[in-house]
């Protein structure tokens, strides 16, 4: 079983672990020792045992904030996901669009009433140069 030297407070402690573990002890004894040097930095220097149960009582308590605020996301997840399934086994209803046809009288008359003031324009400029 490898053993890791780890500080918590300004004190070292030798901990042994599973093999492999080594990183995951490392990076816990870091968790913990940055809440031992907000203990002292605040109070200053305590008995150990109080530094550590402090510390730990301040992580605990962070995780406990963590595992509450999961437990909400988990609970919006589930909701948006019902929301989904309700969704999807809905039919698709389709919104009917009708769009307006101009009819082809129409569009002669336009085509006609256009040709006129063209002629109506050339008749114009024809007097204008004179």
């Amino acid at each position: 079983m490898p053993e890791v030297d780890i500080t918590i407070g300004g004190r070292n402690f030798e901990v042994a672990c599973q093999e492999g573990e080594q990183h995951f002890l490392r990076s816990a004894a870091k968790m913990l020792d940055d809440e031992a040097r907000v203990l002292t930095s605040q109070i200053g220097r305590i008995p150990e045992a109080r530094m550590l149960l402090m510390s730990g009582l301040m992580l605990a308590d962070k995780s406990a904030g963590m595992e509450d605020r999961m437990r909400e996301l988990e609970n919006k997840v589930a909701e948006q996901e019902a929301e989904i399934s309700r969704l999807r086994s809905q039919p698709v209803q389709i919104e009917r669009v009708e769009v307006p046809v101009v009819p082809s009288m129409t569009l002669d008359t336009l085509a006609e009433l256009a040709a006129r003031a063209e002629s109506l324009a050339e008749q114009v400029e024809e007097k204008a140069a004179r």
